[in-house]
């Protein structure tokens, strides 16, 4: 239906693609998780308690894996608007339904929706509906027990991290049956 608004109502053109988008908050305080001991013996790790942080942005395209991910310093409507002006350029000759979830950030009066990209909100309060956050839970896991000095050193870990998160990986993190069914259904 989206679709079909966006080319026959908007005289919209290129392929139709659905991306699911959102945003992560990943800092220097340790990201603490289950550590293999001998059995009876107590998991121990060092943590540290630096507040520091910054957001990672992105989108993923659960038919192919495709993913666009960027490093804003906040999670505001600005840096949104900076994002989807991002994300417009990177995928310029195609249309994008993008499911998001409702913070306030994304539904900011003041946004401008670049005109190839139609934004689809999911319901309240329910982030699992959004498969975007099965990657942000797999990206984590190798960011668990680390300990950056600095935002800077977070950044060559979040690099490293995001240099191993192929096309193939990400496919098989967001591509849910149910969704591709319905993707193929609908003809994108």
């Amino acid at each position: 239906m989206l679709a079909w608004y966006a080319v026959a109502v908007l005289g919209l053109s290129g392929p139709v693609r659905f991306f699911c988008q959102d945003e992560t908050r990943l800092g220097l305080k340790t990201l603490s998780g289950r550590k293999i001991t001998a059995k009876g013996v107590k998991p121990q790790g060092k943590v540290q308690w630096q507040f520091k942080a910054t957001y990672l942005y992105g989108i993923v395209e659960p038919a192919t894996g495709e993913h666009f991910f960027y490093e804003f310093t906040h999670l505001n409507s600005d840096c949104f608007q900076v994002f989807l002006d991002l994300v417009s350029e990177q995928y310029k000759d195609s249309l994008l339904i993008m499911q998001l979830d409702q913070a306030g950030a994304h539904k900011a009066k003041r946004l401008k929706i670049p005109v190839n990209i139609i934004l689809l909100f999911q319901p309240s309060h329910a982030p699992e509906t959004n498969p975007i956050e099965r990657v942000w839970q797999h990206f984590k896991l190798g960011l668990r027990w680390q300990l950056p000095k600095d935002l800077d050193e977070l950044r060559l870990l979040m690099r490293a991290r995001l240099e191993v998160l192929t096309q193939e990986v990400v496919a098989s993190l967001v591509g849910w049956d149910s969704i591709l069914k319905a993707l193929s259904i609908a003809g994108l």
